[in-house]
C-alpha cells in the first residue's frame, strides 16, 4: 500500500481552498484581518507588503460570523491569478497574524499536517450526512472531516509519521491494542472513585487470564508482582518517548514491558482517548501521548491525575442532588480511575508546565452505552456542525429524520445541553469547557436529542465561587476568575464557540432562518430563568441578555504560544479579548 497515496494534487488543491476558507473567516471573526468590502457580498484581504489580494464571497451572520463560500476565493498578484497555497497564505499574512519567527515554522507544520489529515478524509468512500444521522457512536466519531470548530491549525499531531497517522488518527478508524507495563509502586499513584480498589478494577477491565499472564511475566524475570501496578500505553508513546526517554527506568526494572492488551480500541476525536470496540460497556482509556497538537502537548501528569477520580465523584454528587438537573437527565461520565509514574529525576530538572513530566499516566473514564435505554443511540456534539460533500448538515439530517419542526428539535437540544450548562452556572458558579468534543449527545431512534452526557471534568471544570465549600482533594478546580469574565464560561464557549456555527449552518442550509435559531435559544434561557425565581439576584448580576460581551479570540493563543496555549490552574489569565461581540439574544430580552 502506497502511505501517501491521499497526497494527490486534487485533493491537496481541495484541501488548500477548504483551510483557506476557514483561515479567512475565522482570522476575520478574531479581527486579525479586516476584510475590505467590495460590494455585492464579495471582500478583499491583501497580504502584509500589499502585493498580493485574496477575493471572496461571505455572508455575515450573528457573533460577528463570516459564512466564506470555498469556490469563491481567489488570489491574485499583478492582475496575474494564482494557485491557493495555505502554506503561503499564512506567510504572506504572517505580520498580520504576529507570528514570530520562533512559533512561524512550528505553525506551518500544523497547517501542513491539518491539510494532510483533510486529503485523507477526502480519500474514503463519501458518506453523506442522511447516512452518517443513521449510523452507530463510533461510525459517527470516526466520520467527522472537521476538527474544531474555531482553530484554523486544528489538526497538527506533529510527532506522528503518515503510518503511525493511519494507525491512531480517529479518522483511520483502525482498531489498536494498547501496550501495558508494570511500574513499580514506589513511583506510581494509583487512584479511584470510593467504591473502587486497584485488584478488582485492573481484573474487571483485563480479564483474570491477562492479569495472570501479566503476574507470570513478572515472576519469570525474578520480580514479585505485588511490587508492581499496571498501566496502560498509547503504542506511540511507548516506541517513540518511553522506550528511549525512559531507558533507565525500564534498566533498573522499575518499567517493565508486558506486552499488548487482548481488547481492541477505536481512538476518539481527542486522539489520546481511546473506545473499547472489544466491549463498549468497559471503560474508555485516556493515555498520555506527546504528540503537539491544537496548542498543547497531549501528555497526561501523573500529579495532576491524582485528583481526578475525587473531582468527579463531587460533581457527580452535585448532580445527583440536584432536581434541576435530574429533571434534565443530565448526567457526566466519570473518570473513575487514573494512574501516573513519576520520573523523579525528570522533575528535579524541570517545571510544572514541562512535557518530561507529562509522559506515563492513564485514567479510565466510563462508557455511556450501558446507560442507554431501548432505541437510544449515541453521537458527539461535534457531529453537529459537519457538512458532508454535498454541502448536507449533519445537524439538518437529524432534524429531517426526527420529523420535529427545526426550531422544536433545537429546543429538545437546548433542553439536554444548554439548560445543565445554565443552571450550573447560576445554582454553582461551577463552569465546564463544553464544547462539541467534550459532550455526547444520546438520540431517540428518531434522531431527537433526550439528553446531554459530559466528559473530561477533572481537567476542564472550574469552580469560580471563593467562599465554595470544597473536598480538599477536590480544591484544585477552584478558579480566581474577574467579575466580569465569568459569563464568559457561556458567552464565548457555548456562544460563540458552538451556536456560532450551528445556527449559521443550518440559516445557510435553509433549514432555520437564524432569527428563529436565536429566539429559540432566547426562550430556553426565559423559560429557565422563570423557573428558578430564587436565583433572580444571580440572574441579575451575570446576565445573559447583556447587549455585548468581551470577544475571546482562541487562534490568537495559539499564533502568539502553540504548545501552552492556556496555564489549566489559571484559564482567565491567558485570554485573548479583542472588543466586543454583539449578543444575538439580547433583543430578545
Amino acid at each position: 500500500m502506497n502511505p501517501v497515496a491521499h497526497l494527490t494534487p486534487e485533493r491537496w488543491a481541495t484541501a488548500n481552498r477548504a483551510l483557506i476558507r476557514k483561515g479567512l473567516a475565522e482570522f476575520a471573526h478574531e479581527r486579525l484581518l479586516a476584510p475590505r468590502e467590495l460590494g455585492e457580498g464579495r471582500y478583499q484581504v491583501l497580504s502584509d507588503d500589499g502585493t498580493t489580494e485574496y477575493r471572496f464571497t461571505a455572508d455575515r451572520f450573528a457573533l460577528d460570523h463570516w459564512q466564506v463560500y470555498p469556490e469563491s476565493i481567489s488570489r491574485h498578484r499583478g492582475g496575474e491569478g494564482l494557485p491557493l497555497d495555505a502554506l503561503q497564505f499564512i506567510t504572506e499574512l504572517r505580520g498580520t497574524l504576529g507570528l514570530s519567527d520562533e512559533i512561524l515554522p512550528v505553525y506551518l507544520e500544523e497547517i501542513s499536517s491539518t491539510l494532510a489529515g483533510t486529503a485523507f478524509k477526502a480519500s474514503k468512500a463519501p458518506v453523506t450526512s442522511a447516512e452518517l444521522a443513521r449510523s452507530d457512536f463510533q461510525a459517527v466519531e470516526t466520520g467527522m472531516t472537521e476538527g474544531h470548530p474555531c482553530f484554523v491549525a486544528n489538526n497538527g499531531r506533529l510527532g506522528f509519521g503518515v503510518d503511525e497517522y493511519r494507525a491512531y488518527a480517529p479518522e483511520a478508524a483502525s482498531e489498536i491494542h494498547l501496550i501495558w507495563l508494570a511500574a513499580h509502586r514506589d513511583r506510581t499513584t494509583f487512584t479511584a472513585g470510593a467504591d473502587l480498589a486497584y485488584a478488582s478494577f485492573i481484573r474487571a477491565e483485563l480479564g483474570d487470564d491477562a492479569v495472570e499472564g501479566f503476574a507470570a511475566v513478572l515472576t519469570e524475570r525474578g520480580l514479585d508482582p505485588d511490587d508492581y501496578l499496571l498501566v496502560p500505553v498509547h503504542p506511540w508513546q511507548w516506541w517513540n518517548k518511553l522506550s528511549v526517554t525512559f531507558a533507565a527506568e525500564i534498566a533498573q526494572q522499575r518499567l517493565v514491558l508486558l506486552g499488548e492488551g487482548r481488547d481492541a480500541y477505536l481512538a476518539q476525536q481527542s486522539i489520546r482517548t481511546f473506545f473499547n470496540a472489544s466491549d463498549p460497556a468497559k471503560h474508555y482509556v485516556k493515555t498520555a501521548l506527546s504528540v503537539l497538537n491544537m496548542g498543547f502537548m497531549r501528555g497526561l501528569s501523573a500529579t495532576y491525575m491524582e485528583a481526578t477520580p475525587a473531582i468527579n465523584d463531587w460533581l457527580h454528587g452535585l448532580i445527583e442532588a440536584d432536581p434541576t438537573l435530574r429533571a434534565a437527565r443530565f448526567s457526566i461520565i466519570r473518570e473513575r480511575a487514573a494512574i501516573g509514574y513519576r520520573h523523579l529525576e525528570y522533575e528535579a530538572a524541570t517545571d510544572r508546565y514541562s512535557p518530561y513530566r507529562k509522559m506515563l499516566a492513564a485514567l479510565w473514564r466510563e462508557s455511556p452505552v450501558p446507560s442507554l435505554a431501548e432505541g437510544e443511540r449515541l453521537a458527539t456534539m461535534a457531529s453537529l456542525l459537519h457538512v458532508d460533500h454535498a454541502g448536507a448538515s449533519f445537524a439538518g439530517a437529524l432534524i429531517k429524520e426526527s420529523g420535529l419542526e427545526p426550531a422544536a428539535w433545537l429546543r429538545k437540544y437546548l433542553d439536554a445541553y444548554l439548560l445543565p450548562v445554565l443552571h450550573s452556572f447560576y445554582a454553582y458558579d461551577l463552569a465546564y469547557m463544553p464544547h462539541g468534543e467534550n459532550v455526547i449527545l444520546v438520540l431517540d431512534e428518531r434522531g431527537a436529542v433526550v439528553r446531554a452526557v459530559f466528559k473530561d471534568i477533572a481537567e476542564e471544570i472550574c469552580v469560580m465561587d471563593p467562599t465554595a465549600v470544597l473536598p480538599p482533594a477536590v480544591e484544585r478546580i477552584r478558579a480566581e476568575v474577574p467579575e466580569d469574565m465569568k459569563l464568559l464560561s457561556v458567552f464565548t464557549d457555548v456562544f460563540d464557540c458552538f451556536f456560532r456555527f450551528l445556527g449559521a449552518t443550518l440559516a445557510a442550509e435553509g433549514v432555520l432562518a437564524e432569527d428563529d435559531f436565536w429566539r429559540t435559544v432566547a426562550r430556553c434561557v426565559h423559560d429557565y430563568r422563570a423557573a428558578k425565581p430564587e436565583l433572580a439576584d444571580r440572574f441579575a448580576q451575570y446576565d445573559l441578555f447583556a447587549e455585548t460581551f468581551a470577544l475571546s479570540a482562541l487562534n490568537r493563543l495559539q499564533l502568539r504560544n502553540n504548545r501552552q496555549m492556556v496555564d489549566l490552574a489559571d484559564p482567565s489569565a491567558a485570554l485573548q479579548l479583542v472588543g466586543e461581540l454583539a449578543n444575538p439574544i439580547a433583543r430578545f430580552a
